[in-house]
C-alpha cells in the first residue's frame, strides 16, 4: 500500500514538473510574441505621427520630464534629410485602472503633431475609450480623446473640460491621459529648443575643403 502511494506521488509529481517545464515555454513564447507585437505597434504609431519621416534616432537619455508621477520610456528625434522635423515621445502614468501608455509627437512648431494610446487598463466603455478609435469626444468633426490634441500649441491650458473634452463619465481617465501628453510634449519641446540653439557641428577637414 505505502509503495503505491509513494509510486502514485512520484508519478504525480512528474507530471507537476512537466507542466511546469510546458508553461514556462508557452509563456516565455508568449512574452516574446508580445514585444515583437508592441514593436509593430510602436513603428506604426510613429509612421503615423510623422510620415514624411526617414529615422528615428533614439534620444530617451536627452528628455527628462518634470512630472515625477509620469515616465518616459522612450523617446526619438524625428528627422528627415538629416534635418530634424520633430521628437517623438512615449511615456506612461497612472490612470483609473492602472498605467495607461502614450506616444506623443511634437512638431518644431511647437504644436502637437499627434498623439496615439499605445496602451490602457482602464475600464472598456468607459475611460478605455481613450484608445477606441470609433468613440468621439465630437461627433460633429468625428474627433477622438487623442486627435483633439492635434494641431495644440504647448502655451494651450491643457485643463479637461475647459479646453480639452473629456471622455464621458471618465474624467479621472481625461485628466491622467492629459498630464501624461502635457509632460512629454513640455520635455520634447525644451529639447527641440536646446538642439535648436545648439552651434552647428564643425565640418571635418575633407568636409570643408
Amino acid at each position: 500500500m505505502m509503495k503505491d502511494i509513494v509510486k502514485l506521488g512520484l508519478i504525480l509529481a512528474a507530471f507537476a514538473a512537466a507542466a511546469c517545464v510546458g508553461l514556462a515555454f508557452v509563456n516565455q513564447a508568449t512574452e516574446g510574441q508580445i514585444a515583437i507585437n508592441q514593436e509593430k505597434q510602436l513603428n506604426e504609431s510613429l509612421k503615423g505621427l510623422f510620415p514624411e519621416a526617414e529615422k528615428f534616432n533614439d534620444i530617451t537619455k536627452e528628455l527628462t520630464l518634470a512630472d515625477p508621477a509620469v515616465k518616459l520610456e522612450a523617446a526619438y528625434l524625428v528627422e528627415r534629410g538629416g534635418a530634424p522635423l520633430g521628437i517623438a515621445a512615449k511615456a506612461s502614468g497612472n490612470s483609473y485602472g492602472g498605467v495607461t501608455t502614450v506616444l506623443v509627437g511634437l512638431g518644431l512648431d511647437r504644436r502637437i503633431a499627434g498623439v496615439r494610446v499605445l496602451d490602457t487598463k482602464d475600464t472598456p466603455g468607459l475611460g478605455a475609450n481613450a484608445a477606441v478609435p470609433t468613440y468621439f469626444v465630437d461627433k460633429t468633426s468625428k474627433t477622438t480623446f487623442p486627435g483633439q490634441f492635434t494641431g495644440k500649441a504647448l502655451s494651450d491650458p491643457f485643463v479637461v473640460k475647459e479646453d480639452i473634452a473629456a471622455i464621458t463619465a471618465s474624467t479621472i481617465t481625461s485628466k491622467a491621459i492629459t498630464k501624461i501628453i502635457k509632460a512629454s510634449a513640455d520635455a520634447a519641446g525644451a529639447r527641440l529648443e536646446a538642439i535648436a540653439m545648439a552651434p552647428p557641428a564643425p565640418a571635418d577637414a575633407a568636409g570643408g575643403k
